[in-house]
């Protein structure tokens, strides 16, 4: 019911870039690293401090795929573990900066690691859909963040350059957890296949949004602004400015149909444009 068509022309091209090493997100006084602005701040703050767990879990769901896989596919596989294995050293360095400003992530940390053993505790190809779920998050979030520039607007030339890498990465290796997902269930029926990763992507909404929620109110907590008006801010930065929940919408959606592929929308060039920046910075 759905049919693999990643450009054949695509490469997955892992950067070993690095960022923020010295630098920090500001002190106990101003942690509020974009723009001064709590919410947007800790939004990438709440996605970033569950990075390193997640991408762990999506490099063990596809990597036990990959000995199976045609050439084409092993050596993309091979590649998004590299990437992801390198966001995760990146994000690990960022999120001791958070830690450096005054956060105590201790408890964030705690629930990401139970929520990744549960997932664990389910077959591989569950996990693999899980995995497939997740990616089309970090690929329409990553399309959302490069088109809109409102949505690092404000924030430290090395923190804002560390957000476009991984960007563009996640948007670069969109398609190779569905292709392996593909590829591993090619003797089921379309239609479970469908109803598999279907049944993940509705979980998985869920439990990303309450744990996104979660770990933002626990900033908030710490910061002593966890209160109404604060998450009024919060459903603005969502759905009026700049909407980030808005804009992603209907590519959320897309994810439903039966002929759904992450490269339906070919957005290559939002990778074009963001590493010709990156190189152009990093050869200062």
């Amino acid at each position: 019911m759905s049919a693999a068509h990643t450009p054949t022309n695509l490469t997955i091209h892992p950067r070993d870039l690095k960022f923020n090493r010295g630098a920090s997100v500001g002190g106990h006084h101003n942690r509020w690293w974009l723009g001064n602005d709590p919410v947007r701040s800790t939004f990438l703050n709440a996605l970033s401090v569950v990075f390193p767990q997640g991408e762990s879990l999506f490099i063990e769901a596809v990597r036990r795929f990959r000995d199976d896989a045609d050439p084409v596919l092993k050596e993309q596989i091979s590649a998004f573990i590299k990437q992801e294995t390198l966001h995760t050293r990146e994000h690990i360095v960022f999120n001791r900066l958070i830690e450096d400003a005054g956060y105590d992530t201790t408890a964030m940390y705690a629930y990401t690691a139970n929520r990744m053993r549960i997932a664990r505790e389910r077959s591989p190809i569950a996990q693999l859909a899980v995995t497939v779920a997740l990616e089309h998050f970090t690929a329409i979030l990553a399309h959302g963040l490069l088109t809109n520039p409102k949505h690092l607007e404000g924030a430290p030339e090395e923190v804002a350059r560390l957000w476009r890498y991984h960007a563009i990465e996640e948007i670069e290796h969109k398609a190779v957890a569905f292709d392996t997902f593909v590829a591993a269930t090619k003797k089921m029926s379309g239609f479970k296949r469908w109803h598999i990763r279907c049944k993940a992507m509705a979980i998985m909404s869920f439990i990303f949004w309450r744990s996104n929620a979660r770990h933002m109110a626990d900033f908030f907590r710490q910061d002593g602004i966890n209160t109404f008006g604060t998450w009024l801010k919060v459903l603005k930065f969502h759905f009026v400015a700049p909407g980030m929940l808005r804009s992603i919408f209907a590519e959320y959606w897309k994810f439903y149909s039966p002929g759904f592929h992450p490269w339906n929308t070919d957005d290559r060039n939002l990778i074009e444009a963001t590493d010709k920046e990156l190189t152009a910075l990093a050869a200062r």
